[in-house]
C-alpha cells in the first residue's frame, strides 16, 4: 500500500445542505406567496364596479380605530312596484364625502367598485365609492 506523503493534504468535500432545509425553505416561500395572492384577492381585486343612482339618505364618518365615511342612499322603484332598495357604501376619499356632505337630500349618480372582500381601513361595506358622477334635484330624480 502506498503511504500518504505528509505534505500532501487531503481534500475534504464541502458539506451537502440538507435536503430538508430546502424543502422547509421552498415549503415556506410558497406560503407565504399564496398567503401574499390570497390577501390581494380578497382586499384589492375589483370584483366588479358601477353606476348606482338614488336620493342620498346620509353619509357619516364612523369607526372605532380606522374612521371612515359610510353612506346610504335609497334607490326608487317605478310605480308598479312601490318597493325601494338601499345601496349601503363606504367613501374612498374626504373629498367626495364632502360633496355628498354638501349636497344631502339630493339625488346623487355614484360610480363605485366591489371588492370581495370588507378591509377595515377602507370602509365598512364591499362597495366603495370613488366618484360622483351627477348631482340631480330631488324632482329630477324619478319616483317620488
Amino acid at each position: 500500500m502506498e503511504e500518504i506523503k505528509s505534505d500532501q493534504t487531503v481534500k475534504e468535500q464541502p458539506k451537502k445542505k440538507s435536503g430538508f432545509r430546502k424543502f422547509l425553505r421552498w415549503f415556506v416561500f410558497i406560503v407565504l406567496l399564496t398567503g401574499a395572492v390570497a390577501f390581494w384577492w380578497k382586499y384589492y381585486f375589483v370584483f366588479g364596479e358601477g353606476v348606482k343612482s338614488g336620493e342620498l339618505n346620509y353619509v357619516v364618518k364612523k369607526g372605532y380605530l380606522w374612521k371612515t365615511w359610510e353612506g346610504k342612499m335609497i334607490q326608487r322603484g317605478n310605480k308598479e312596484m312601490m318597493a325601494s332598495n338601499e345601496f349601503v357604501f363606504s367613501v374612498k376619499s374626504d373629498s367626495i364625502a364632502h360633496i355628498l356632505e354638501q349636497n344631502s337630500g339630493k339625488c346623487f349618480d355614484l360610480h363605485y367598485k366591489e371588492f370581495l372582500g370588507v378591509a377595515p381601513w377602507r370602509g365598512n361595506t364591499k362597495f366603495i365609492v370613488d366618484r360622483v358622477d351627477k348631482i340631480k334635484e330631488l324632482s329630477d330624480c324619478g319616483v317620488r
